[in-house]
């Protein structure tokens, strides 16, 4: 992510998101000045907190999708939670705070399979052993030291190289693959770690209720089965957990929580639905709640998890919402004040839905012929049916509800409905889509407001 200039992630968002070059812009500057601040002496770094961002703008315009692809693109802890999942400190459901949590198990696993990858190779050997071992019972180092049987000096010594020699044609064929589906009795241990006393003393009770069972199980011992499995499958559940018994998890939880804390990403989606307008009910009391509960996080406080306490402070949150029946300016002022950065999302248009449909890395015709071109069929769309593609999207939004670019998944469900259906009949085919198909396809549909409001 470093590497990256803004100019650079903008780019890389083009390849999925079609126009919204300002919200683009934000999330580039934001996540670029990320990593300006780790460059910093510590003194100054620590005065430099994120500028939080707030996108506004219709359902279905790339809000969403862009958080999707942040995700992917930056090297970093990234969460992307609803704000409507979370309930006020004293009603039943998940608290904000569980958030963080969530944020600090993501960044805990990523380290984790970071250090397992580096750790591969070296644990290749003991895999081998153990495969080894369970494919010719008795024939390790340990087992022949061990259940030794005294006899003369020349049987003993023969029944010795035997076993070696098979040993070795065994790992010669295992490294081939010859072996691959021959079936093993494998044990297989769940070993449970001994949890933070911190979580069970102080923690919510989600963590509460997690640390005892984790406790109980640590006391009694971990339980262990015998399954019959493939070669192929012992070999992925004997890699897990030779990984995860070479790992130091008191490291990883340590370089987890300095990676949170410093380049931690959170999007709430949906912020909008808790903001309150107007006269407030019982129920927009909870959510105005809710509101005040993120506040802290936003602004930066210490949250228990089980892997430590999470300082917030220098997490950025980029908040996203419609804004369609509230404002901005419905939030309370403390939050609206902690998102100084405010973005609007452009609605779409028909040359949006055209490019949608054409330009994007995982343009929608292309899923579409990539999904049928398994069954043989060569499914080609002209220009002119993507034009009335999304001369349709543009006119069904406009009549009914503008669910955005989501449109274009209605419609080409529809139009490709029968060749999808009768696929395994046109194999070797190659059906060209063009704008009468379409029309022939969706005419009586797209003209009938009634019928377009609950089929597209």
């Amino acid at each position: 992510m470093e590497d990256l200039t803004p100019r650079q992630i903008v780019e890389k968002l083009d390849m999925y998101v079609i126009g919204q070059h300002k919200a683009k812009r934000a999330v580039a500057i934001a996540l670029r000045n990320r990593s300006r601040r780790l460059k910093l002496p510590e003194d100054i770094r620590d005065e430099i907190a994120p500028k939080n961002i707030l996108m506004i703008g219709p359902t279905g315009v790339g809000k969403t999708e862009i958080a999707r692809r942040l995700a992917k693109l930056c090297n970093a802890p990234f969460l992307k939670v609803e704000a409507t999942k979370y309930t006020e400190v004293g009603y039943v459901g998940r608290d904000v705070e569980s958030m963080i949590r969530d944020l600090m198990a993501v960044g805990y696993n990523d380290v984790k399979a970071e250090m397992q990858e580096k750790m591969r190779e070296q644990s290749g050997e003991k895999v081998e052993e153990r495969l080894l071992d369970l494919l010719l019972p008795g024939s390790g180092e340990k087992e022949n030291k061990k259940d030794l049987i005294a006899l003369p000096p020349g049987n003993s010594q023969t029944a010795s190289e035997n076993a070696v020699s098979t040993r070795e044609k065994f790992r010669q064929m295992l490294r081939d693959g010859k072996l691959e589906d021959r079936e093993v009795e494998l044990s297989i241990d769940r070993r449970p770690q001994l949890p933070n006393m911190e979580i069970i003393a102080g923690g919510n009770m989600d963590d509460l209720e997690s640390g005892i069972r984790n406790l109980t199980s640590f006391i009694v011992g971990g339980k262990s089965h015998r399954r019959t499995v493939t070669v192929k499958e012992a070999r992925r559940l004997l890699t897990e957990e030779v990984l995860d018994g070479m790992v130091d998890h008191d490291k990883v939880a340590e370089i987890a929580r300095q990676r949170v804390e410093q380049s931690g990403i959170i999007f709430i989606d949906e912020i909008d639905k808790i903001a309150v307008k107007g006269e407030r009910s019982g129920q927009d009391v909870s959510r105005e709640g809710v509101q005040r509960d993120i506040l802290p996080i936003v602004e930066g406080s210490n949250v228990n998890t089980k892997y430590g306490i999470v300082d917030t402070t220098h997490i950025l949150f980029i908040a996203a919402g419609a804004f369609s029946i509230a404002a901005p300016s419905d939030l309370i002022p403390e939050l609206q004040g902690r998102f100084p950065l405010r973005v609007e999302l452009d609605s779409l248009h028909k040359d949006d839905f055209r490019r949608i449909l054409t330009e994007p890395k995982n343009a929608l015709t292309y899923q579409y012929t990539a999904l049928l071109s398994t069954e043989g069929v060569t499914v080609k769309f002209s220009d002119d049916a993507i034009e009335r593609m999304s001369a349709l999207g543009e006119e069904v939004n406009a009549m009914s509800e503008n669910i955005g670019a989501r449109r274009l998944h209605t419609i080409m469900e529809k139009v490709l409905d029968e060749i999808s259906f009768s696929a395994d009949e046109h194999k070797g085919e190659t059906i060209v889509i063009d704008s009468a198909y379409v029309d022939e396809r969706l005419k009586d549909i797209s003209q009938n407001q009634d019928l377009s409001r609950y089929i597209l």
